[in-house]
């Protein structure tokens, strides 16, 4: 049998377009049950979320830690800034070799420079699981391991399970938008996490999917 010959450490491995871990068309007829949510999906259109590709979740988790509180343009803007600062692929050793003053140049803020050199020391010593091992883990228990970063909270790790790992039911009621459109999908002025959890158990087992949607709605 001929096997591949092994890569290089030199060279990066590619990095693999991840797909959803569900079926899109069996999510939206279940969802369209709900005389509301079908409503919506009419009014939005297809579903088309395409969970995007990282080369490590040290890389994705650095750039969540960048964006948060900031507009989308700014936070790009100074994520592109951090990664010119080393070689590709981002490692964590370079990260931890840097000094606070090369990261905060960047444009990070005290607080954000030093989270993400936490979370690039917790990728070192292996308590940040590869792509591989989180694909592996349930949603609660990749929440739980990674809150234990600086400045990583759970609605940062949703993001994750939704954005890069395609996951189908996460339901992030702690998103200020999130909020606003399902108070506007229901007629609500101010629900409440705890109430926004009760009424969304009969969309299970995929919440990510209506999320996706109450955002597209506040854009339509």
């Amino acid at each position: 049998m001929n096997r591949p010959s092994p890569t290089p450490a030199s060279i990066p491995a590619p990095v693999v377009a991840p797909r959803l871990a569900f079926d899109p068309t069996l999510a939206l007829k279940h969802l369209r049950k709900d005389p509301a949510l079908k409503a919506l999906i009419r009014r939005c259109g297809p579903f088309a979320l395409e969970p995007s590709a990282c080369p490590s979740p040290f890389q994705a988790l650095a750039e969540s830690i960048t964006s948060q509180q900031l507009n989308a343009r700014a936070a790009a803007s100074i994520f592109r800034r951090f990664l010119a600062l080393f070689p590709a692929p981002l490692s964590p050793a370079s990260v931890l070799g840097a000094s606070d003053e090369t990261l905060r140049s960047a444009g990070l803020s005290r607080a954000k420079a030093a989270s993400i050199r936490d979370l690039a020391q917790k990728v070192e010593t292996g308590e940040v699981p590869d792509w591989d091992h989180l694909r592996g883990m349930e949603d609660e228990a990749i929440i739980e391991h990674l809150t234990k970063i600086r400045g990583i909270g759970r609605w940062t790790v949703e993001m994750l399970l939704i954005f890069r790992l395609g996951r189908p039911d996460v339901w992030p009621v702690d998103d200020f938008a999130i909020r606003k459109a399902y108070g506007q999908l229901l007629g609500e002025t101010e629900p409440t996490p705890k109430a926004m959890r009760a009424h969304a158990e009969g969309w299970r087992p995929y919440r990510s999917v209506v999320a996706w949607y109450l955002w597209r709605s506040l854009d339509n």
